[in-house]
């Protein structure tokens, strides 16, 4: 079943499920599976810390990229996910606007999630990082395949 994860939102599936997201610009779109369990999930998370609006961050953990990579984890943990069997990947944080971009939202959302991802010792297996353009990602959980697309292109990480 194919199922959207929206700005602010994550999504977790098995074998029988695609993860998608649309217009990752700044926001960062982390994809995680276990290929032995087959389950996986997905974060399109918006801003990088939560101190800025902890009582949005209560209600909506997975707006921010320092509370939705962990709820994320643990909730494919949940279904039978092992941490030392996670392929880890990564795209968007990019700079939509181009080098004019005055708070550097995508840098600091990849900075966040490297610190969360190295205090964990988990390492990404694959990134797709930075630039202008707005991309689509497609994540099919039966094999832990990320598809990624811009404008005309397509690629495979």
């Amino acid at each position: 079943m194919k199922h959207v994860v929206l700005v602010g939102d994550m999504k977790v599936g098995d074998r029988e499920d695609i993860l998608v997201t649309h217009a990752l610009g700044s926001c960062l779109g982390l994809m995680i599976y276990d290929p032995v369990a087959q389950v996986g999930g997905m974060l399109h998370a918006m801003l990088p810390l939560s101190k800025i609006n902890p009582e949005k961050a209560g209600t909506n953990p997975y707006m921010f990229v320092d509370t939705g990579v962990p709820r994320l984890f643990k909730t494919v943990y949940e279904l039978g996910g092992k941490k030392e069997r996670m392929i880890v990947k990564a795209a968007g944080c990019g700079r939509p606007l181009s080098n004019n971009e005055m708070f550097k939202i995508g840098e600091r959302n990849y900075i966040v999630l490297k610190k969360i991802l190295w205090k964990n010792n988990v390492l990404l297996d694959a990134e797709d990082i930075g630039g202008t353009a707005s991309r689509t990602v497609h994540f099919t959980l039966s094999d832990g395949q990320v598809t990624i697309s811009s404008s005309s292109l397509k690629w495979t990480m």
